[in-house]
């Protein structure tokens, strides 16, 4: 099962290597500019609101998690397929919105999924969704040498290839019968009381506002700097290289320093990372230790979130609290990000959109460090 599970993550991580760095220059190429941009890529963060958890309701309803996700991703396939048929904004802004509405649906679920396959052994979901880091790193270096030399507009068709992949992917993961874990009772407004739960969720949102340049610009930032296509692929997948090392020791790394500690020291080095991109772009060496921050601002906020979010929402509100922290966050969160950094980028500039970044994840440091005491839940300081 362990190879099941990782060969899913594997080709949804490789496709989405391929969309976030290289989905806005494949936009800049058609000629669009930074505000239409940002509108194209907000849209995929908008469906990811309200499809996750409209998903996760029919999937803690039925308890067939895994026909969920192959349906979800077949659609998304099928969708998607609309790029080859127009290229005007309205157009793709249809084809983008009923293609996300299916994309968004699937990774939660298959995040459920996974957690109920491991049971009391939680801790090693990191080593299988490690897998997903190494698909999206082979697929932006891959795709950084693949575009310089067959150009921008085979893009399109390297992503029909991935998301079929996706499918096939989630064929040969077998339906998990429902068991006592899923029949929990109750409403899921009840989770929502527990102590520190809202804190959370606004860190979630916060967290992924403060990405919205990072995924819809780094790319455009850094060839606009003198980056070549190759440059920004390594670049992205240095990123992601540090991330594996983070999940690789996760499983220690939680239970000895505890997730406040965690979360609190990841949300302060996305600041710090930031900071670098906005102010230091011509150096390389620090641009570098940037993208090496990934593993904080990406690695150990999302396993700590994971695991937080499979234990506040416990029984059949599993997919509906794996659904939530993906609409607040990637959701809402990025998609605001994605919406303001366009017009930022015009009317303030590049570096300002990046520093205005910092400022909102510095803004989510304070609001850990004084809304997650220690102790306000034996969830977030068990070590």
């Amino acid at each position: 099962m362990y190879y099941r599970l990782s060969a899913f993550y594997l080709f949804y991580f490789a496709a989405i290597g391929a969309l976030v760095p290289y989905w806005s220059v494949y936009l800049k190429s058609l000629g669009y500019g930074a505000e239409e941009i940002g509108a194209l890529i907000a849209i995929i963060m908008v469906t990811k609101i309200v499809a996750p958890y409209i998903w996760g309701w029919i999937a803690d309803r039925s308890g067939r998690r895994i026909g969920i996700v192959r349906l979800a991703s077949l659609l998304a396939f099928v969708t998607f397929g609309g790029v080859f048929l127009g290229s005007g904004f309205w157009w793709l802004a249809l084809v983008m919105c009923l293609f996300s509405f299916f994309w968004n649906a699937s990774l939660p679920q298959f995040e459920a999924l996974t957690l109920n396959y491991l049971g009391n052994e939680t801790q090693r979901y990191s080593s299988i969704r490690l897998w997903g880091s190494m698909g999206f790193i082979l697929a932006v270096i891959g795709l950084g040498y693949f575009l310089e030399y067959f150009g921008i507009a085979t893009l399109p068709v390297v992503l029909m290839l991935l998301f079929l992949g996706i499918w096939l992917g989630s064929l040969a993961v077998p339906e998990q019968r429902v068991g006592q874990r899923m029949a929990g009772k109750g409403s899921i407004f009840e989770a929502l009381r527990q102590p520190g739960v809202l804190t959370l969720l606004l860190l979630c949102f916060l967290m992924q506002l403060s990405h919205g340049p990072y995924y819809t610009f780094f790319s455009i930032y850094l060839e606009d700097n003198g980056y070549s296509r190759s440059d920004v692929g390594q670049l992205w997948a240095l990123g992601v290289i540090a991330e594996i090392g983070v999940f690789l020791v996760m499983h220690r790394l939680l239970p000895r320093l505890g997730a406040r500690t965690l979360l609190v020291a990841s949300l302060m080095l996305t600041t710090l990372r930031w900071f670098l991109i906005s102010l230091f772009v011509q150096h390389p060496a620090l641009i570098i230790t940037a993208q090496v921050l990934h593993a904080a601002s990406f690695g150990v906020y999302h396993a700590v979130m994971i695991s937080l979010i499979h234990k506040y929402f416990y029984g059949q509100y599993q997919g509906r609290g794996q659904a939530l922290y993906s609409s607040l966050s990637f959701g809402a969160g990025g998609a605001l990000g994605s919406f303001i950094s366009g017009y930022a980028w015009t009317a303030l500039g590049p570096r300002e959109t990046f520093f205005l970044a910092a400022v909102v994840s510095a803004a989510a440091v304070v609001i850990a460090w004084r809304g997650l005491r220690p102790g306000s839940s034996p969830l977030l300081s068990e070590n």
